[in-house]
């Protein structure tokens, strides 16, 4: 089940110089990658959303939760309208993919009422959509020198602030993007 090659687990850095407006400066969390593609959210895009304005919305509450003041993040361009949470803890929730023993995804509505009465996961990430990558497609946009990829530290993914993730990913690589050009060049 551990794919050497696999990128599961791994950020997507952007370079600096990927202009897309999906994924310029983004840092992306890989939650799947093998041979038919790969699926990772966006961990840097607010959308100006709150976890409060999705719970009213879904019906769940419509009266304002002070636990549900979280930011929603774009979570990439693929079906932005279905709900992605990325979170600490196991599978105690009705649709879980555990990603590593301590990162996993859920896409049920039980995570979001239990993260707005403050009986959720230590730590979440709620996002709206998702980035995908169809077969070979993630390694022929790495080969042409789109993304950096390396480890996911839990403090990056959950802690900093969003604004704050692109250079923090980029920087526990040791890589300081200031000082990459967007040209590609191979020995």
């Amino acid at each position: 089940m551990n794919d050497p090659e696999s990128l599961t687990n791994q950020f997507l850095i952007a370079m600096p110089g990927l202009n897309d407006a999906n994924f310029h400066h983004t840092v992306t969390y890989l939650c799947q990658h093998g041979k038919e593609g790969a699926m990772g959210i966006v961990i840097n895009r607010p959308s100006g959303l709150r976890l409060n304005d999705i719970l009213e919305q879904l019906e769940i509450s419509d009266t304002p939760l002070p636990d549900a003041e979280q930011l929603i993040y774009v979570g990439g361009p693929v079906q932005t309208d279905r709900g992605f949470v990325l979170h600490t803890g196991g599978t105690e929730w009705d649709s879980t993919l555990q990603i590593t023993p301590t990162i996993s995804i859920t896409t049920s509505r039980d995570i979001l009422a239990a993260i707005a009465r403050g009986e959720g996961p230590e730590k979440s990430l709620i996002a709206l959509g998702y980035a995908g990558w169809g077969e070979g497609q993630l390694e022929q946009e790495m080969s042409a020198n789109a993304w950096l990829n390396g480890p996911a530290p839990e403090q990056v993914l959950f802690d900093l602030p969003p604004e704050a993730r692109w250079e923090a990913a980029a920087k526990a690589l040791g890589v300081d993007l200031n000082l990459l050009s967007g040209e590609a060049g191979h020995a």
